[in-house]
């Protein structure tokens, strides 16, 4: 896809990799529309906002859209696409990144689960769902679902979490072979190697980070996937086979990786 005068709603956005998808879409060229609870009104723990990425969305020369979302509310999920849409015009491209994890395993309080599947999971369906009409009417458009290493293997008291990311690389191969026909691409780009993340950071703070990513690394191969052609759909694939196989992504960590991460 060009990605020249597209539109992109990215959830997530406020921090992390999704903020860095969101400026370099906006660097390509792209209009984005940045969904996240955090804004300069209402502040989360961890730093960043989505007014703060979308005045970075700006400064690259293209639209910006803030649009406070909660990711657990279906009504929300739905008036996030429908502002996008509105004030943006259409959605080109939906990256599906927010996330979020409660530790426990077998123990974890099933209302904890029920939220973990909500944001990480049915968000992401729904906003599929919501996006791919527009997409299949123009018969073009690309969404990428970001998952987790946690998707493959077992990371303590991450159980919760890596199965909303295996269900979401399930929905990849499925929405992919639905919507292949007209030209709308789906596909998971999965985070396995560490990247310095702020949640990432914050739930780690001990771990030595010399061989974590910046957040622009992983933004980069997302750019790389989205920049395909449409013929390029349904693959689940991880940052370190993408690197071996495209020689993108080029490590900018201080020392190398050796080994997984969720």
């Amino acid at each position: 896809m060009e990605l020249r005068d597209t539109v992109a709603l990215v959830t997530g956005a406020s921090r992390g990799v999704g903020r860095a998808v969101a400026i370099a879409l906006a660097q390509a060229g792209a209009d984005v529309a940045c969904a996240a609870r955090a804004t300069d009104d209402a502040p989360l723990k961890l730093p960043g906002t989505i007014d703060e990425t979308v005045r970075q969305v700006e400064a690259a020369g293209r639209r910006g859209l803030a649009v406070p979302t909660n990711l657990a509310s279906e009504g929300e999920v739905a008036r996030m696409v429908e502002r996008t849409v509105e004030r943006l015009g259409r959605i080109d491209i939906l990256i599906n990144n927010a996330a979020i994890t409660f530790p426990g395993d077998l123990r974890l309080p099933l209302k904890r689960y029920d939220l973990i599947m909500a944001v990480n999971t049915r968000a992401a369906l729904q906003a599929t769902e919501l996006v791919m009409e527009g997409m299949i009417a123009r018969r073009r458009g690309a969404i990428v679902n970001v998952s987790s290493a946690a998707a493959l293997h077992p990371f303590p008291g991450l159980m919760a979490y890596g199965m909303s990311k295996a269900a979401m690389e399930r929905m990849s191969v499925d929405a992919a072979q639905q919507l292949r026909p007209y030209g709308v691409a789906v596909n998971t780009f999965r985070i396995d190697v560490p990247v310095a993340s702020e949640g990432f950071v914050a739930n780690l703070p001990d771990v030595d980070h010399d061989d974590w990513e910046p957040t622009e690394v992983p933004a980069e191969g997302i750019i790389w996937m989205l920049r395909q052609p449409p013929e390029y759909t349904g693959h689940n694939v991880g940052m370190a086979e993408l690197r071996a196989a495209h020689g993108i992504m080029a490590s900018r960590a201080k020392r190398p990786f050796v080994g997984l991460t969720p």
